[in-house]
């Protein structure tokens, strides 16, 4: 079973870091397209960015481009968030999802993903 597990969340004040990881097991994560995602209070979903399996393509959502970096480790099955120069509407729980199909920019697909994580909360303050 694919099993997806984020962390990193917590508390940071305006302005600083965080770096969240997505931990990944029981599939051939090298084939697979990573997704982060995230659910704001009574906000829809949305995509943050992802990053293709293959030639390792990635890309960012308008909102979060120069600030959050994602990057992958297939060595350690893991892919990981850097985000930096928070905002208090970055506050959000933070999903990662897997897919095998949306390969290069279509991991911009953001309805696709077929295979979900948990989710950890991020907060930023003021």
């Amino acid at each position: 079973d694919v099993q997806l597990q984020a962390s990193g969340g917590g508390l940071v004040q305006a302005g600083g870091s965080l770096r969240l990881s997505c931990a990944a097991s029981g599939f051939t994560f090298d084939d697979y397209t990573i997704g982060w995602f995230r659910q704001a209070p009574g906000k829809e979903r949305e995509g943050v960015s992802c990053i293709s399996s293959s030639v390792g393509i990635s890309v960012y959502a308008d909102s979060v481009k120069g600030r959050i970096t994602i990057s992958r480790d297939n060595a350690k099955n893991t892919v990981y968030l850097q985000m930096n120069n928070l905002k208090p509407e970055d506050t959000a729980v933070y999903y990662c999802a897997a897919d095998t199909y949306l390969n290069g920019p279509l991991c911009a697909l953001w309805d696709h993903y077929e295979s979900w994580g948990q989710g950890t909360l991020v907060t930023v303050s003021s």
